[in-house]
């Protein structure tokens, strides 16, 4: 068999690869712009999950809560969701029956499944974790741009800028063939890092900034105060594409140095280094600015990232050639996942659901009255908190998530899910989440089916079917579209991925977020295609956004001011510590996959609790000795990995494990108003030995 060329399953990169069936479905890469022919350990061992051995390879049910689950056939399985869904519906309203999907999903699953919530069972509750990851970038950009899109330019862009900004960002580990695009210590451009800890990208800095946990808010408008007082603002840029920068000078004028430094420990000298290295840039290639989960996962998350856009606005970068601002998209499909209907306040092509204009484009393009699409329902955090209580879901159908594992105060939520009257699971492996349910479906994955990707530029791009899932597993589409018949649409529900495209293309058609001009033939010969794509434009979309104006009512991009304020949570004399958590190398997301590879299990077998050796010495306890991380949540256990790396008053925990190693048994879901995102970046902790 020939070669087929594809697209990595796990991050936004997206890197380019070539599965050979015929070799027990070996990985080459292959060059692309984004990976240059480069793969990170996950992207290498990714075939390592088509292996029959580690995956769900059968539908799975139980009778009551207390039996175990047990292997059924697709009728039953099928037949017992669709008769719970209409039981609960008939008894409590559609409402009760709600929808939480994932950023990993295809452009296709992720169009078919808003439709499925809105249309086949009528619920307004339908949301997903990309709310987890993006949610407050895209709010920001949104309100600054009027788009959201991860970067508005290639990825390329950020390889020839002479000065690049990562905030709360360690591509070096999370996605590192991205880490080829950014300066190097001694190719004469500059690379600023802004990071509670010394991680491998911010070793490689020209400066990095080291900010206590949660005040990058600060930080930002300290860099915008000297900006403005050093004369480095570029004042025609501003008159002439802005609005609102009288305010958020009022406000930066408040970020004199010293008080930044007071607030976020980050010297006044470092501050001023990269003030002038970020406007030094403009003129040696480009200066950008980018955001990673580490600005955005805060309760004021949406505030953050739009004061590093007040800081890229100010120096005129957004729309200038070589320069811009973006934010790294982290899940595989965390781009198109919440353009196309996941998200609990969005129709497809990024139109708001209560747009009426909106809906009835939509209602047209489904063949339903408009009058019976539901309104917003709740976003993911809420979601999972109203479940099983009264008035909230009393059902949930979960399609590729693990919120067991991934969402905040996770032991909230595995106490709301057994507080439902039904639970079914779609995925791929038997999850933590899936351990919980009353029906598990087996679920084929990326190289078992076509489907489209967006990725962090905005670049639609085709996974290709390269083997047959295993016999008895099925695709999300034949899965949904089998559901949707059982609960009597017969129709509008196609499980072939390329008449759900179509579909698709037309459901978006003058949205921002425009797919009605990418041709699949252009996609299958591998030419690049950048949202928005409207019809009748040219063929390879808008690869970079803002050259002439902004996507706002009067074309000019938002400045938009708010005061720094402390994180929800506090450090006290009972939770002396700061946690913020964060992934590596080896793992992804929740670990459900990557912890059933066993070469990444090899290469990263269990979390850790990374601090500083002097905090160590206080608790009394060596590197490797067990440790509790203890919040007013829950506990978490690991062993201690010691570094002069990370700030004294800050510990760090990856979230890939599950049971009582879970991170996020401790993390806060305090919400930021504008996004929803939770505050998983920052919560207050102490910490204890372990003993036996």
């Amino acid at each position: 068999m020939t070669a087929v060329p594809t697209h990595c399953p796990y991050c936004a990169l997206q890197c380019a690869m070539w599965l050979h069936p015929d070799d027990g479905v070996a990985v080459e890469p292959r060059d692309f712009p984004t990976n240059r022919g480069g793969l990170c350990q996950k992207g290498w061992a990714a075939a390592e999950l088509l292996d029959p051995g580690v995956r769900l390879a059968t539908p799975l049910m139980r009778d009551r809560r207390d039996a175990p689950l047990r292997p059924v056939t697709w009728d039953a399985a099928l037949d017992r969701i669709a008769a719970e869904v209409r039981r609960i519906r008939d008894a409590h309203g559609p409402d009760a029956v709600a929808v939480f999907g994932g950023g990993g999903l295809t452009n296709e699953k992720a169009y078919l499944l808003g439709k499925f919530a809105r249309v086949a069972l009528g619920t307004a509750n339908i949301d997903y974790n990309g709310r987890f990851c993006m949610s407050s970038a895209a709010a920001a950009a949104g309100r600054a741009f009027g788009i959201d899109r991860g970067l508005p330019f290639p990825l390329t862009d950020v390889g020839t800028a002479g000065t690049v900004m990562l905030v709360g960002a360690n591509p070096a580990e999370t996605m590192p063939p991205l880490a080829g695009h950014l300066p190097r210590p001694g190719d004469g451009r500059a690379l600023v890092v802004a990071d509670p800890r010394s991680t491998p990208t911010a070793r490689a800095a020209t400066v990095h900034l080291q900010p206590a946990p949660g005040t990058d808010l600060a930080l930002a408008y300290g860099l915008l105060h000297l900006v403005i007082a050093r004369g480095l603002a570029d004042h025609a840029y501003i008159a002439a594409r802005t609005t609102g920068f009288e305010e958020a000078r009022r406000v930066a004028a408040g970020y004199w140095p010293a008080r930044v430094e007071r607030i976020t420990g980050v010297p006044a000298s470092a501050l001023e280094t990269a003030v002038e290295l970020l406007a030094a840039g403009r003129s040696r290639g480009g200066t950008v600015v980018l955001t990673g989960r580490g600005a955005e996962q805060h309760s004021k998350g949406t505030d953050t990232v739009h004061a590093f856009i007040n800081l890229a606005l100010a120096l005129g970068l957004p729309g200038r050639p070589g320069c811009g601002f973006g934010s790294l998209t982290g899940q595989g499909n965390g781009q198109g996942g919440r353009e196309h209907g996941q998200k609990a306040d969005q129709l497809p092509g990024y139109r708001r659901i209560d747009d009426p204009g909106a809906r009835r484009h939509v209602a047209r393009v489904w063949g339903v009255d408009e009058a019976d699409l539901p309104g917003p329902g709740l976003p993911a955090r809420e979601l999972l908190n109203a479940l099983g209580t009264p008035g909230g879901p009393r059902a949930l159908l979960v399609f590729g998530s693990n919120p067991v594992v991934s969402a905040p105060d996770a032991g909230r939520v595995q106490r709301r899910l057994a507080a439902l009257d039904f639970l079914a699971v779609t995925d791929l492996v038997r999850s933590e989440t899936a351990e919980h349910a009353d029906v598990v479906l087996p679920a084929a994955q990326w190289a078992e089916e076509d489907g489209t990707m967006t990725n962090l530029e905005g670049r639609v791009l085709l996974r290709r079917r390269a083997v047959d899932p295993p016999p008895g597993v099925r695709t999300d589409l034949e899965i949904v579209s089998a559901l949707a018949r059982r609960l009597g649409h017969r129709d509008g529900f196609p499980a072939d991925p390329a008449e759900v495209f179509a579909e698709l293309r037309r459901a978006s058609a003058g949205g921002v977020a425009d797919y009605s001009g990418v041709r699949p033939d252009r996609l299958a010969a591998g030419e690049p295609v950048y949202w928005p794509c409207p019809a009748g434009g040219p063929p390879e979309g808008t690869p970079r956004l803002f050259a002439d104006r902004f996507r706002t009512p009067d074309g000019r991009a938002r400045f938009v001011a708010a005061e720094h304020r402390p994180a929800a949570e506090e450090t006290d004399e009972t939770f002396p510590c700061h946690l913020t958590t964060g992934r590596i190398l080896a793992q992804y997301q929740s670990g459900a996959q990557t912890r059933r590879s066993p070469t990444l299990r090899e290469a990263a077998p269990e979390p850790y609790v990374e601090m500083h050796p002097l905090l160590a010495e206080r608790l009394g306890c060596a590197d490797g000795d067990p440790v509790r991380v203890v919040s007013r949540r829950g506990t978490a256990r690991a062993p201690a990995r010691l570094t002069e790396r990370i700030r004294l008053d800050t510990v760090f925990m990856p979230f890939h494990w599950a049971g009582e190693q879970r991170a996020n048994l401790v993390t806060n879901s305090a919400p930021d108003p504008v996004s929803g995102m939770p505050e998983f970046k920052v919560c207050a902790v102490r910490l204890e030995r372990d003993r036996p």
